[in-house]
């Protein structure tokens, strides 16, 4: 598909149960981290910017996300970030193993650990540690606001990603807003012991709710990732190529300077993979 520019938020999240050896080279994702799922989009969804290749790793468990607030003393408030050896060292051991199978060249590790010298330093210390074992990917660390600003810039530098929870969603929706927004990101979280499989980008849409006119592609991407992570590779590649040529054949949703409403869209792919159906 030459004519393709590639789209890959991939959001991964990483939960305690999560295990790199589970990943394969059709690439499953984590919840010991938020991996915004990669994909190649027709350059009819009109990104900003092209040929933006990026996986973002995300750890989920732990981080600013921890809960542990409380108000030492009336107006003056405490929220802990928490940060462990454990989850610090499986993320990163999941966006490295990622990154080899999947033939990726870099690995940038997103952090502040210039103010948050502990919590950021153990983070960058356990990536620094397993980048040892993966001679072949460029590693590379960056500090979040820097980063916030060379993605919006010159995204294209970017290959896969590896964050804290916070940053993680930051960098997962500037991403997603990148290559056309959260209608078309899919995403997964995936553990030892279970998967799921959304959205890459949360955005709540109360905007649309109900109106018929919700981008449907990332749910239907997020299947793709499903259908490959139970390694029915060849029902993934029939609903992506199904989603690829309804867009570059100019079947697009509102958002991303189309006309068709949900429905109309859903009912195209399905026609299409009814079609790829009898033809085999």
């Amino acid at each position: 598909m030459p004519t393709l520019c590639t789209l890959s938020p991939f959001l991964v999240s990483a939960a305690p149960w999560a295990c790199c050896d589970r990943i394969v080279p059709t690439a499953a994702l984590p919840p010991c981290s938020r991996f915004a799922a990669h994909a190649t989009l027709s350059t009819g969804t009109n990104p900003r910017h092209e040929n933006v290749d990026i996986i973002v790793v995300r750890e989920s468990t732990e981080g600013e996300y921890s809960g542990m607030e409380h108000e030492v003393a009336p107006g003056i408030t405490e929220s802990l970030k928490v940060m462990t050896r454990a989850a610090t060292i499986r993320i990163a051991e999941y966006a490295f193993e990622h990154a080899f199978l999947n033939n990726r060249a870099k690995v940038t590790a997103v952090h502040k650990a210039n103010i948050m010298k502990k919590a950021d330093g153990l983070f960058l210390e356990s990536c620094r540690n397993i980048a040892k074992r993966y001679p072949s990917v460029q590693y590379e660390e960056i500090i979040v606001d820097n980063c916030m600003m060379q993605l919006v810039s010159k995204p294209q530098q970017f290959d896969v990603m590896v964050t804290p929870n916070m940053y993680g969603s930051l960098v997962s929706n500037v991403v997603a807003g990148l290559v056309g927004g959260p209608g078309l990101v899919p995403g997964a979280t995936i553990g030892q012991d279970g998967a799921i499989f959304e959205q890459g980008a949360r955005h709540t849409a109360f905007d649309v709710a109900g109106k018929n006119v919700a981008n449907p592609t990332a749910m239907l991407f997020a299947s793709v990732l499903m259908l490959r992570h139970l390694k029915l590779g060849v029902f993934a590649d029939r609903v992506e190529q199904a989603i690829f040529s309804t867009l570059a054949d100019g079947c697009k949703t509102r958002d991303i300077g189309g006309d068709a409403n949900l429905d109309t869209f859903v009912q195209e792919v399905c026609s299409r993979l009814h079609a790829t159906g009898k033809s085999q």
